[in-house]
């Protein structure tokens, strides 16, 4: 049954049971008690053979429901001829049926907003004309113009003078932002400027978007084990409501009062507030770019006391990043970084990437670069501004070019220690000579040291650093951190069992975003995958996906999800202290049947609009 049509059918049931409270009370106050009667039965009828099958359905699963205690209620106040006291029972289930399951569409509509938003058809620029194309025609390399509005197709690089995109369906960010030629556009953003061009980078099946759409769909199909837990205690809660009502008849001798226990604990607040409230926080935890792949994960997210992270890629930025300029020669730090990335620019090498993206960041303006030849896995030769220029490894440049002194190559990259551990160094030559170096090293992700702080505050108790590097590689990085332990040179396997040996101390939460990374997060009780550049095997086996590349959207991911979690509980106790009030009420005669259906209801339409408040949680 699609949730369409649950609503339409809970819809419809609503109104008949209304339909005949409403004429019965209106044939009893004309004084056609007999037709009144009718009335309200004929309202009761059909919910009660909807309810019906869906225990029956249920039962058939093996699980066994407390809408049994509704069944019997209904059941027994007509049998018993309180057929008014059954009408109200049947508006009230219904009602609060109907609006359990608007309260869910409310709570998914972030996420339905996501799905919604896929685009069908781009436009494509072919041949000097632009062409309206289906999303699987495009291929790598395509030139695609995004229109005001427009929502990126694919995954893709700025290929105008600038972008201005809002990623706020994405990240949660409310500004837009403002990317220049060659950065990065994540599928899925919406141009909130000028028309401009996107070059695809990849089929849009394969995009970011496309893939956060799948785990989208996932997540709506989901049922939390408190949810669970519910179910399997429902034949005890069943047994205790059945044994109070028979107790209230064999004392009293009146069935009524057996009615009116019914009716009260009908149905309980447990299977009500728990899934309003953590289906509330998957749409809230969205909204915070934190894509919760299902209400069971929520839950596991709440209770989580150790967290283990990966290094590259996670703590730190992943990219290679100039942490230092070293003159060999006359040129400054300036004109290293300008011949050096003027010259890289004819390579796709990462390092090389990355100090050409360092040079862009600075505003600098490259020239096109001549007579290049690469020597792949060493460096790239060729002429600037009518100068020689070569840039690679120490040993690759000083086999092209002349020392020029004994200083000027400096020292064995292996040998120099004032190189931090695990960074590279990238040598430039100018015109024969050596000219420099550029130190690139994996730099710590901004703000760590006080997102580690705040995630201690939120009740993590154990944080720990897992990675293959070295163990100086790793001491460095986390130096002054106050990690409880770092762990080094660790294969696959050995972050699997680094997981489970941490389970001792509680719930274990892991975050990677490398192939590597995979069989951790799948042994973690909640594995967290980096979303934005993680490998796709890291965002499959990850019950949590970051959808964009900040570490720091954990923080409101673990706040949403305790928020989300203490709201339910917090319903179910109120629900449930309620509802045994009322049905002692009930047993000793303080409550008929019409006034015990009418304080349970209230109470179910209280419990899930307290629910509810999962959706204002402040992060």
């Amino acid at each position: 049954m699609t949730p369409l049509f649950r609503n339409r059918l809970n819809a419809g049931l609503l109104a008949t049971a209304l339909i005949g409270l409403v004429s019965g009370l209106g044939l009893m106050l004309a004084g056609m008690h007999a037709f009144a009667e009718i009335a309200w039965s004929a309202g009761v009828v059909p919910v009660l053979v909807a309810l019906i099958a869906e225990i029956a359905r249920s039962l058939s699963k093996g699980e066994v429901g407390l809408d049994i205690v509704a069944a019997l209620s209904m059941s027994a106040a007509l049998f018993f001829g309180e057929s008014l006291a059954a009408a109200v029972v049947a508006v009230m289930y219904s009602g609060g049926t109907y609006l359990e399951s608007f309260a869910e569409g409310r709570a998914r509509r972030e996420m339905s907003d996501l799905l919604s938003r896929v685009p069908r058809t781009a436009t494509r620029r072919r041949d000097g004309a632009l062409e309206e194309v289906p999303l699987d025609a495009i291929e790598p390399g395509d030139l695609m113009l995004i229109r005001q509005g427009d929502v990126a197709p694919v995954d893709g690089a700025v290929a105008s003078d600038y972008a201005l995109l809002d990623q706020s369906a994405l990240t949660g960010e409310p500004m837009p932002v403002r990317l220049e030629r060659g950065q990065d556009v994540m599928s899925g953003s919406t141009n909130a400027g000028e028309a401009f061009d996107l070059k695809a980078a990849r089929q849009a099946k394969h995009s970011t978007y496309a893939g956060i759409v799948r785990l989208v769909e996932a997540a709506q199909q989901s049922k939390a084990p408190m949810a669970r837990m519910a179910d399997r205690y429902s034949l005890v809660f069943l047994a205790v409501t059945v044994a109070l009502a028979f107790a209230a008849w064999w004392f009293s001798g009146d069935p009524v009062r057996a009615v009116a226990v019914l009716v009260v604990a009908t149905p309980c607040p447990l299977i009500l507030a728990v899934p309003v409230a953590l289906v509330a926080g998957l749409s809230r935890a969205a909204h915070f770019g934190v894509l919760i792949k299902g209400a069971k994960h929520l839950e596991a997210m709440a209770r989580v006391s150790t967290l283990i992270l990966d290094k590259t890629g996670t703590l730190t930025d992943g990219r290679p990043q100039i942490v230092a300029i070293k003159s060999r020669g006359a040129l400054s730090e300036t004109e290293i970084l300008y011949f050096a990335a003027a010259l890289d620019q004819a390579s796709k090498h990462p390092i090389a990437q990355a100090i050409v993206a360092a040079a862009g960041e600075r505003g600098m303006a490259l020239p096109v670069p001549r007579n290049m030849a690469e020597t792949p896995g060493e460096g790239v030769e060729g002429v600037i501004d009518g100068r020689a220029v070569v840039v690679g490894g120490i040993g690759f440049v000083t086999g092209l070019v002349d020392r020029a002194g004994p200083d000027a190559a400096g020292k064995d990259q292996d040998q120099d220690p004032d190189r931090e551990p695990g960074a590279v160094v990238v040598a430039l030559g100018v015109d024969g000579k050596m000219a420099g170096e550029l130190v690139m090293a994996d730099a710590l992700r901004s703000g760590i040291a006080t997102f580690l702080k705040d995630v201690r505050a939120v009740g993590v108790d154990r944080i720990l650093l897992a990675t293959g590097d070295r163990r100086a590689v790793a001491d460095a990085v986390t130096e002054g951190l106050g990690l409880d332990a770092v762990r080094a040179d660790l294969t696959p396997d050995q972050k699997v069992l680094l997981v489970l040996s941490e389970r001792k101390n509680g719930p274990v939460m892991m975050v990677g975003d490398g192939i590597n990374d995979a069989p951790a997060l799948a042994a973690a009780d909640i594995g967290v995958a980096m979303g934005a550049r993680g490998a796709a095997a890291s965002a499959e086996a990850a019950d949590v996906v970051l959808l964009v590349d900040h570490l720091d959207r954990l923080l409101p991911g673990l706040k949403v999800a305790r928020g989300s979690r203490r709201i339910a509980i917090q319903s179910v106790i109120a629900g449930i202290g309620l509802s045994v009030a009322g049905m002692i009420a009930a047993a000793l005669g303080f409550i008929n049947p019409v006034q015990g259906a009418i304080l349970q209801e209230v109470i179910d339409v209280a419990v899930i609009l307290n629910a509810l408040r999962a959706l204002r949680i402040k992060a």
